[in-house]
């Protein structure tokens, strides 16, 4: 099943948001599967089931309620943000496959660098580390509607980390964070975008399979 893979640029959050809702809700059983790589603005969104007390304090960057699961988390320029626009029950995958696929993008990514990262039981995303000393290098989260899925991954590249300090990340306090810079991936966001793409086809191709 082809896959349409749309490059928006560094765009505002919420007409994006607003964009995926449109598009979800108009879809029809012939309407191609699109990804979309995109950096945003920068912006707080805080999941249908967020906690207002996990944004420890304000910073002059606005925060977005949205629809996906998941607590707060943090989008700014410099980071690779990747959302899948899936129509999992045409596909026959059941949305944790999705997870799983989504998560294993950014391992082989990350591997074909040299760098080792892993999941984390109960904490979707991606982290890089070992035992208590790790930091979250992706974060992800869905919502499904009729079967389709939108919202999607978030890789952290070449950003200012800076804003991820006024907030308790994904809900965990003290949570650390990590971009690939950081650990010597000589990748801009753009760049980054590209080659994460190319994994999540192959990923989405293999379920297929």
């Amino acid at each position: 099943m082809s896959i349409v893979i749309k490059r928006l640029g560094r765009v505002d959050y919420e007409p994006v948001f607003a964009e995926m809702q449109a598009f979800t809700a108009a879809r029809t059983a012939e309407t191609p599967d699109e990804l979309w790589i995109v950096e945003h603005e920068p912006v707080y969104t805080l999941g249908q089931a967020g906690k207002p007390e996990h944004i420890l304090r304000d910073v002059g960057i606005p925060l977005v309620q949205i629809d996906r699961g998941g607590q707060v988390t943090y989008h700014g320029p410099g980071q690779v943000v990747i959302y899948l626009l899936l129509d999992l029950s045409r596909r026959k995958i059941k949305v944790r496959e999705l997870v799983t696929a989504i998560e294993q993008a950014v391992i082989d990514l990350l591997a074909a660098y040299g760098v080792s990262a892993e999941r984390r039981d109960g904490a979707p995303g991606v982290y890089v580390g070992n035992g208590e000393n790790y930091a979250k290098i992706a974060a992800l989260g869905l919502r499904i509607r009729n079967g389709c899925s939108y919202h999607g991954v978030a890789l952290n590249v070449d950003m200012d980390l800076s804003p991820f300090d006024a907030i308790n990340p994904c809900g965990y306090p003290g949570l650390q964070v990590i971009q690939t810079k950081d650990l010597n991936i000589p990748l801009s966001a753009h760049e980054a975008g590209e080659q994460l793409s190319q994994h999540l086809l192959q990923q989405l191709d293999s379920k297929n399979g």
